[in-house]
C-alpha cells in the first residue's frame, strides 16, 4: 500500500475500495503515517466524499483498528448519545445519569472540542481527579455499579480515529459527512453498543448549516450504524444559539449540576435532554412511548436520582465524593467576571453562535491546536435566550476571562455577535425533525 497513491485517488474523484481503505486505515492505526498524509487524506474526503460503501468500509476499519468491548453480565441494555458538536452543548453530562436511573447502561464514549464546539471531556476534566482514560475494569465496574460512565477514547479504541481526529480538528475538515460518520460510529461500534441516539445540530453554531447538509448526515449516521447492528435513531436540533446559558468548561458543568438539582426547568436545554432520554428508553424497550419516557426521564430529575448517579459517576471515575454538594470547593473560578450589556432597548432576535464558540477560544476556553492547554475557568455565564426582551443596560450574559484585557474583548465580541430587533423574532423550534 501506498499511502500517496490512495490520496491522489481520492483527490482525484476516484472511489476507493474496502480494501484500499483497510490498508490505509490500518496504516494510520500503527503510527506509519506522517501527519501530512493524514491531513491531506482528509482534505481529499472532504472535497470529494464518499460514497455509502467507502463510508462504510471506513466506518468498519477504523471500528477494526483496536479493542472492542463487551457488556455480557451487565442486564441493562447497553445505550448511548452522541452530539455533532455545537455552543453550550452540554446534554451528555445530564443525559448520561438520567439514562442510568431509568435502567439503561451508558458506557459513553466522548471527545474533546473540535473546532468552534466545545467538548465533553473537556467539561468533565474541569473536575479534579476526573479520570477521563479509566483501564477497562474500572470503566465496567462504574457502569455496572453506578449505570453510566463518560470517558475518553483510549489509545486501544479504534485507535485510528483518534488520530485522525486530532488532525481534523486544525485542518478544518471537521464537517464532512463522511468522516463525522466514520468518526462517531467507529467508536459507537467498538463500544458493544445496543441501541444509539443521534444529535445532529443545524444552524449559525453546527457545522452542518443547511436542513439538507443535515439530513443528508443523520441519515448516512443512521443507516451505517443500523447496518453495523446497532438500533440507531437521529434528533436534528437546532444550533443557532447557545443551547445552554453558558459556554465553555467550567460553567457548562456548574450549568449542569444546576440542571440535576432541578433549577433549568422549562429551557430549550430541557427539552432538548428529556427528548434524548424519551428516544433512548423508547429504542431500549424501557418505555412504551415518548410520553411515558419523558415522564420517566423527568421524575428522575425531580427525585433527585439523576444527580446522585452523576455524583457516584464523579466519585467512581477519581472525581470528589460531594461535588454536587460543595461545587465551589472543586470548581475553579476565573479571576475576573464582566457583565455584558445591551447597547439598546429590544428583542434579543439573532446570534451568531459559531461566533460565541470562538470567543470562548480566544478567551483560552478552547484549542487552535491539539497541544494547546485549556483554561477550564473562562467561557459566558448567564447567557439570555434569544426572543428575550431586555432594556439598554441589561446584563445579557457575563464574561469569566482570565485578565482585564481579554474580558473586555470576549465582551466586544459577544455583544457583536447579536442583534437586537424592535419586534418579537420568530424562532426555530429546538427540535426539528427526527431521522
Amino acid at each position: 500500500m501506498i499511502p500517496q497513491e490512495i490520496i491522489r485517488q481520492k483527490r482525484n474523484g476516484g472511489t476507493l475500495s474496502a480494501a484500499d481503505i483497510d490498508a490505509f486505515i490500518g496504516a494510520l492505526g500503527r503510527g506509519e503515517l506522517a501527519e501530512s498524509q493524514i491531513g491531506a487524506f482528509a482534505m481529499a474526503v472532504w472535497f470529494r466524499g464518499m460514497t455509502r460503501e467507502e463510508t462504510v468500509a471506513l466506518t468498519l476499519a477504523m471500528a477494526r483498528s483496536g479493542d472492542a468491548l463487551s457488556w455480557n453480565g451487565i442486564g441493562r441494555p447497553i445505550a448511548d448519545k452522541h452530539s455533532t458538536g455545537g455552543v453550550g452543548d452540554n446534554v451528555s453530562l445530564m443525559l448520561a445519569p438520567i439514562a442510568a436511573a431509568c435502567g439503561l447502561a451508558v458506557p459513553m464514549i466522548s471527545g474533546r472540542g473540535l473546532g468552534h464546539t466545545g467538548g465533553t471531556l473537556d467539561k468533565l476534566e474541569s473536575i479534579p481527579g476526573y479520570g477521563i482514560t479509566p483501564d477497562a475494569v474500572r470503566f465496567r465496574k462504574v457502569v455496572d455499579e453506578v449505570g453510566c460512565a463518560i470517558i475518553g477514547q483510549t489509545g486501544a479504541l479504534a485507535p485510528a480515529d483518534g488520530k485522525l481526529y486530532a488532525v481534523r480538528d486544525v485542518t478544518a475538515t471537521v464537517d464532512s459527512a463522511p468522516l463525522i460518520t466514520a468518526s462517531i460510529l467507529s467508536k459507537k461500534l467498538a463500544a458493544g453498543l445496543e441501541t444509539l441516539v443521534l444529535d445532529v445540530k443545524i444552524g449559525s453554531g453546527a457545522f452542518m448549516t443547511s436542513q439538507e447538509e443535515a439530513e443528508t448526515l443523520a441519515r448516512s449516521l443512521v443507516e451505517v450504524a443500523n447496518g453495523g447492528g446497532v438500533k440507531t435513531s437521529a434528533l436534528i436540533t437546532d444550533m443557532n444559539q447557545p443551547l445552554a446559558d453558558a459556554a465553555g468548561n467550567v460553567v457548562e458543568l456548574q450549568n449542569c449540576l444546576d440542571f440535576l438539582k432541578g433549577n433549568k426547568a422549562g429551557t430549550r436545554l430541557e427539552t432538548v435532554v428529556l427528548a434524548f432520554a424519551a428516544e433512548m428508553l423508547v429504542q431500549a424497550g424501557i418505555a412504551a412511548n415518548a410520553a411515558d419516557a419523558e415522564g420517566s426521564a423527568r421524575a428522575a430529575v425531580t427525585s433527585g436520582k439523576a444527580a446522585e448517579i452523576f455524583g457516584r459517576m464523579v466519585h467512581g471515575l477519581g472525581g470528589p465524593a460531594d461535588l454536587l454538594e460543595h461545587p465551589d470547593r472543586y470548581l475553579a473560578s476565573a479571576p475576573v467576571l464582566k457583565p455584558v450589556l445591551a447597547a439598546v432597548d429590544g428583542w434579543l432576535g439573532a446570534c451568531d453562535a459559531r461566533g460565541i464558540g470562538m470567543s470562548v477560544i480566544d478567551l483560552g476556553g478552547g484549542r487552535r491546536r491539539p497541544q494547546d492547554k485549556i483554561d477550564h475557568r473562562v467561557g459566558f455565564s448567564n447567557i439570555l435566550p434569544l426572543g428575550t426582551r431586555v432594556s439598554k443596560g441589561d446584563r445579557i450574559a457575563t464574561v469569566h476571562a482570565a485578565d482585564e484585557a481579554s474580558a473586555e474583548r470576549a465582551a466586544a465580541d459577544l455583544s457583536a455577535n447579536y442583534r437586537l430587533v424592535e419586534t418579537p423574532p420568530a424562532l426555530s423550534p429546538v427540535i426539528i425533525s427526527r431521522i
